[in-house]
């Protein structure tokens, strides 16, 4: 019997455990070149930080962010490793852990042009962001409808 108990206590945890899982949804307007296996993959503990003498935050020679901190920012966003930049669309999806939120963080949308060199970056490229609420985010970055780069922040208030 008390076996029994024990048992039933381990199910009814794993159970509740279950429950507490959000259900990560893609908005209807998102790309269809967007996946939910990307953001199923995020590696939380790969943290953006800060590196060069610009400020930048991000991941060191692949991409990066000048203006990240609070919710509604400037940002001016670096990418390295790029090449065609003229032709390069650069798509922003924006992944709120804590309610499993998927959504644009552009003011304009889901994607932008980029622009040439800049900081060091083989391309660069300003933009309004609008971060709905504070709590860790992952941005994910896709290059020409490919996932290029996903970028860890905390986002305060």
């Amino acid at each position: 019997m008390k076996q029994f108990l024990i048992l039933c206590g381990i199910l009814l945890v794993a159970v509740g455990c279950v429950k507490n899982e959000k259900t990560i949804v893609l908005p209807e307007d998102i790309p269809d070149f967007v996946q939910l296996r990307d953001v199923e993959n995020i590696e939380w503990d790969k943290k953006a930080v800060e590196f060069g003498d610009r400020g930048i935050i991000g991941n060191e020679n692949k991409s990066g962010v000048i203006g990240v901190g609070l919710t509604t920012y400037k940002w001016m966003w670096h990418l390295w490793g790029i090449e065609n930049i003229y032709d390069t669309k650069l798509t922003i999806v924006g992944f709120h852990k804590e309610s499993a939120t998927v959504q644009p963080i552009l003011v304009d949308g889901w994607t932008i042009g980029v622009g040439g060199p800049n900081n060091g970056a083989d391309a660069h490229m300003p933009s309004g962001v609008i971060i709905p609420k504070p709590g860790e985010w992952a941005i994910l970055l896709y290059v020409n409808e490919k996932l290029f780069d996903t970028l860890i922040y905390e986002i305060n208030e």
